[in-house]
Parts: structure tokens; C-alpha cells; sequence
């Protein structure tokens, strides 16, 4: 025993006056944080190769003129010209829609919204993800519980978030073509939906009604992914406190809102947060539903103004889209240094 701890100390001291013996010392004196950030150096670097660069890429990109740049040249520097042109609506003549609404001076202040991508991208956002939320607050509430068969309505919850989008995507579409779906009718022999003025007798034709049934759509496939989330973050929970609280005569609305709801809040966050970047970028249930010219999204301005190809005003609209879901990222971790998250 003796032996092994003098060969233990000697290996030590040889690492101490080795080649090696300033990097040690240094690391030694580094504080818990300052060690932490050197250890997240490495993800650091990697996450400025793989997405740094790719958007500081794109930014220069959106500098230089394409055919719609007004005079000048194509792949001409001329700065900001293609932002001024998207915001001012220079652009919209050759895009498949407008990338902002028409403004107002009455209330709402706003006009033509479902022809705006920026709105249309928005309200999509809003929606999907408040419904996704609830819903899958509530699967996870229910698979929280321990009854007989849970593991089967797990694995029932899970199949939506299982298929592919393109699948997803043409079985919906079959499902609200007219003379095929049976959730759609007729003029002369109209369907529940069309009955109760949700949707039109041609809805896939519509950008509110599509709008709807893409939201519909997206909610009925992602609600398993907010619940499995947040049903990880309600196992984690102690459930010694619910113990207690049962001891000490809490109801279960109480324990719910004393014990569940507070330490579930950051988890819940978090898949609110995962889930707006996915819904900001929203491209595929829309172009195998109903498609862009109808539903137009920013992805949507993105993919036809490339393919035009217009890489000067693709690369615009791409780096707008980035920003705006920096600031949504920012909001939501404004919120989370707030609330002592």
C-alpha cells in the first residue's frame, strides 16, 4: 500500500515538472465556471463550424445583387439594398407572396395577412405551438399515472410523431380533397366541418382553410413530442413531495399547482422553445398539403427565391429568418434568467 501511494505521489510530481506542468498548474487555478467554459470549448467550436459559418455565409451572400437588384450588376456589392428592397416591398412582384402585410391606419392596422409569409409564418408559429403545448401537457399528465396498459398508450401516442412529414403530409391532403377524403363534402351534401363553418367545401384552394388544417396537421403529429418531454420532466420530479403533500391534506389541484407546475415550468419552457425554431422554419407540411402558393411561409420565400434562382433575395430572407428566431430565442431566455431558471 505504502509502495503504490509513493508511486502515485512520484507520477504526480513528475506531471508537476513534466512538459505538461503550465497547462496543469493553469488548469488547477481556474475557478468551477472558467473550468466549465474550457471544457465547453470543444461543442463551442464545432457549433461555429456547423452553424457560424454557414449563417455568416449567407449574410454575405445577401450583400451582393441577384437579377433583382434593380441597375446594377449581377453579383454586384451593394449592401443593404436587398434588405430595403424586402421591407419596403420592392421585392414582392417576383416573389409567391408578400413578405409583409399591408399596413393600415384602422384597426387591425393590417391587411391582406394571409398573403403576407411573415404572418402567415407567425400565426402558424402561435398556434401550433400553444395547442402542442396544452395537448401534450395533458398526454403527459395522463401517461404520468400508473395504470394498466400505459406502456401501450405510449407507444399510441408516439405513432403521429413517427411518420414521415411527407406521409403525414399526403394523408392529410387525401383526407380534405374533394370526391376522395371523407372528412370533406359537397356543395349539395356538405361534411360536419363544412356544416359547422370550419372550412369550405374546397379548403386545400383557401389560405385560411388550409392555414387551419396545416395547424391541425402539425398539432396532431408534434403533441407526442411536447408530452414525451415533459413527461421526462415530471419522472424526475420527487415524488416524496407528493407524499407529503398528501399528509399534510393538499388536493390535486393543489399538489399540482405547488409541486408539478413549478418544477415542471423549465422543462416546459425548453420544449416550447425547441418547438417555435422548428415551427418558424415550417416547409414541408405546407408544400405537400396544400403547397407554397397558398400557404406561402418564409421557408417557402426561401426555397422558390433559390430555386429562381435569386440567391441575393434568398439569402436576405434566410438571414431575416435567422434573426427572428434569434430574438425569439433571446425572449424566451430573457424569461428563463427572470424567473431564476
Amino acid at each position: 500500500m505504502a509502495t503504490e501511494q509513493k508511486s502515485g505521489e512520484a507520477l504526480s510530481e513528475s506531471r508537476r515538472s513534466g512538459p505538461y506542468a503550465s497547462a496543469v498548474n493553469w488548469m488547477e487555478n481556474l475557478s468551477e465556471t472558467q473550468f466549465a467554459y474550457l471544457l465547453l470549448t470543444p461543442a463551442l467550436i464545432l457549433l461555429g463550424v456547423i452553424a457560424v459559418y454557414p449563417l455568416a455565409t449567407t449574410f454575405s451572400m445577401s450583400l451582393f445583387a441577384d437579377q433583382l437588384t434593380g441597375s446594377a450588376r449581377l453579383g454586384e456589392f451593394v449592401g443593404l439594398q436587398n434588405y430595403i428592397d424586402l421591407f419596403t416591398g420592392a421585392r414582392d412582384f417576383a416573389l409567391p407572396s408578400a413578405f409583409l402585410p399591408t399596413f393600415t391606419t384602422e384597426f387591425p392596422f393590417v391587411t391582406d395577412i394571409y398573403s403576407s409569409a411573415l404572418m402567415v409564418t407567425l400565426i402558424f408559429t402561435v398556434f401550433s405551438v400553444l395547442f402542442e403545448t396544452l395537448i401534450g401537457f395533458g398526454q403527459a399528465l395522463i401517461l404520468d399515472q400508473d395504470f394498466r396498459g400505459r406502456r401501450w398508450v405510449r407507444v399510441a401516442i408516439i405513432i403521429p410523431w413517427a411518420v414521415p412529414i411527407v406521409i403525414q403530409g399526403m394523408i392529410w391532403y387525401l383526407m380534405f380533397q374533394p370526391n376522395i377524403g371523407f372528412l370533406i363534402g359537397t356543395t349539395e351534401n356538405p361534411a360536419l366541418l363544412n356544416q359547422l363553418g370550419l372550412i369550405g367545401t374546397t379548403p386545400l384552394r383557401d389560405t385560411a382553410d388550409s392555414l387551419f388544417l396545416i395547424i391541425v396537421a402539425d398539432v396532431w403529429k408534434t403533441s407526442a413530442f411536447m408530452a414525451l418531454l415533459i413527461l421526462a420532466g415530471m419522472q424526475s420530479i420527487d415524488r416524496s413531495l407528493y407524499d407529503v403533500a398528501k399528509v399534510a391534506g393538499a388536493s390535486r389541484w393543489q399538489q399540482f399547482r405547488m409541486i408539478t407546475l413549478p418544477l415542471i415550468l423549465p422543462t416546459v419552457l425548453v420544449a416550447m422553445l425547441f418547438r417555435t425554431i422548428d415551427a418558424m422554419r415550417v416547409y414541408g407540411i405546407i408544400e405537400t398539403m396544400a403547397g407554397c402558393q397558398t400557404v406561402p411561409s418564409l421557408s417557402c420565400l426561401v426555397v422558390s427565391t433559390f430555386n429562381a434562382p435569386l440567391y441575393g433575395t434568398s439569402a436576405t430572407v434566410a438571414f431575416v429568418t435567422a434573426a427572428i428566431i434569434a430574438l425569439v430565442v433571446s425572449v424566451y431566455i430573457y424569461n428563463f434568467a427572470s424567473e431564476g431558471l
